[in-house]
């Protein structure tokens, strides 16, 4: 009895090979259903990046909100970017940019409490030096006295693990400018927990 032929992946060309990001929307241009890989494969982290900073109930809208737009906007995609990540958090960011005052509502009462308001925690944030719940506050605290976008930059390289170059293509703005708001916003992280700074990665912060 002859096997049935084994189903393509969505996300797979005819050889079976996975596709790259760009690949899949240049796909999705001519097979709009094909779109959905490119959710299933990003939908995921976006929503925890978004939960971290407007809690999990917003966090639904914005992923919604940011793939809604993604796929009107598919058309438009720079295909000589193979990694769709710093497109899709570049319009997440501008959507949790219309619920700013959520967030910095929700990182207040961080900082009233010590008690962190998303559900799903941020234990990935803080290490175990600095679990304190007086940090936390201060933390919080000097998270929600930042810039807008300084906050944008300093969350997107600390907590969607995106490089500076990925930040600036997410942002729209130059790589010198996510440096000069990388260090302002460290440095006043640095200042409220006494020279800590947990959202620090290991790039270097110099040129």
């Amino acid at each position: 009895m002859t096997a049935p032929p084994r189903r393509r992946a969505a996300d797979q060309d005819a050889a079976g090979t996975r596709l790259d990001d760009a690949a899949l929307i240049e796909r999705s241009w001519h097979e709009p259903e094909a779109f959905a890989a490119l959710y299933d494969r990003h939908a995921a982290p976006i929503h925890r990046f978004a939960g971290r900073r407007l809690g999990g109930q917003l966090a639904d809208d914005v992923v919604a909100e940011t793939f809604l737009a993604a796929f009107g906007r598919r058309n438009r995609y720079d295909l000589r970017r193979a990694d769709a990540r710093p497109w899709l958090y570049g319009i997440a960011a501008n959507v949790i940019g219309k619920h700013r005052r959520a967030e910095v509502r929700m990182l207040r009462a961080w900082a009233r409490t010590g008690a962190d308001p998303v559900t799903e925690g941020h234990a990935d944030l803080v290490d175990s030096q600095v679990a304190a719940a007086a940090v936390q506050r201060d933390l919080a605290a000097a998270l929600a006295a930042l810039p807008a976008g300084d906050r944008d930059v300093l969350l997107l390289i600390a907590w969607a693990d995106l490089s500076y170059e990925e930040t600036a293509a997410a942002l729209g703005i130059p790589v010198g400018t996510v440096r000069s708001r990388l260090n302002r916003a460290r440095r006043k992280v640095r200042e409220a927990l006494g020279g800590q700074d947990p959202t620090s990665s290991n790039q270097e912060l110099d040129p």
